[in-house]
């Protein structure tokens, strides 16, 4: 675990897409783009098949909030570090097309602060789980783990005008949002609060006026975010944000073509329910 978090890290930091800590797709072929997973084994399986990045060269999938949830121990422990090493072998297959993207919850992970989910504190459940399972290595392989979830990307820019982030500012914290930690090495005050990772991550209900907002500084069209619950697997925003879920059995995928530019309308007409995948 701790040398394949290792390489992993070093995969996200020499990505040949990724600028400063934003990938940069090209304006060709597609990406699979999903929403939290949250130790969601099967969806995750799912992903994979559908994606088939073994005989789709110019397919891209991108990857986020995979930890906290799942499957747990005979003690309540949380699991999801098991999905996590799978994630970290299908990006090291692909390491220029398995792109990771952080979410709040590695950031309290990073940051080993408290968060909650389904009124379990999971930092704590998983924490207990990685100590049961590795013993004397416990320090290492949180430090480890650490370290890859640190060196992830916070977004991917698309040449059609879609932005991906696991999340946005809120309406509240927009001003106190630096945009320069796209470019910046990325540091773990980066991911307290109020640090711009931060802000990024946790943002939720944005108003129409703060994605206006947002796409005028970015200089996008469309956003595709996850982080916020969404029962039906997805929900649309206006004027231009779509939020995926990947967690349960109504979850989605969306699969986007690089070289042609989507509608709001259009990228909901393309989302694919994950238990439609065989």
């Amino acid at each position: 675990m701790i040398e394949m978090c290792r390489k992993a890290g070093e995969a996200n930091r020499a990505a040949r897409y990724r600028r400063g800590n934003v990938i940069h797709l090209p304006a060709e072929g597609q990406v699979i783009l999903t929403g939290d997973l949250h130790g969601h084994r099967r969806n995750f399986e799912r992903i994979v098949a559908y994606a088939d990045l073994a005989r789709r060269p110019d397919r891209h999938v991108v990857l986020h909030e995979i930890l906290h949830g799942g499957p747990e121990d005979g003690r309540g422990g949380c699991l999801s570090f098991e999905l996590f090493a799978k994630v970290l072998e299908y990006q090291l297959e692909f390491p220029d097309r398995v792109h990771l993207v952080m979410g709040n919850h590695d950031t309290a992970i990073i940051t080993d602060s408290d968060v909650m989910k389904a009124g379990k504190e999971m930092n704590r459940a998983m924490k207990e789980a990685l100590r049961r399972r590795f013993d004397e290595d416990y320090d290492d392989v949180r430090d480890a783990l650490r370290e890859v979830l640190l060196s992830q990307a916070l977004a991917v820019r698309c040449p059609n005008g879609i932005w991906f982030s696991h999340s946005l500012p809120a309406c509240r914290t927009l001003d106190h949002f630096d945009t320069g930690i796209f470019e910046r090495p990325l540091t773990v005050d980066d991911c307290v609060r109020p640090g711009s990772a931060y802000l990024l991550t946790w943002g939720r209900r944005q108003s129409r006026q703060t994605l206006e907002t947002l796409a005028r500084r970015l200089e996008v069209e469309l956003f595709v975010v996850g982080h916020q619950p969404q029962e039906s697997g997805w929900a649309r925003v206006e004027p231009n944000m779509l939020i995926l879920a990947s967690e349960h059995t109504h979850g989605m995928l969306l699969p986007v073509d690089l070289d042609r530019r989507y509608t709001l309308d259009e990228l909901t007409e393309r989302l694919v329910p994950l238990a439609s995948i065989a």
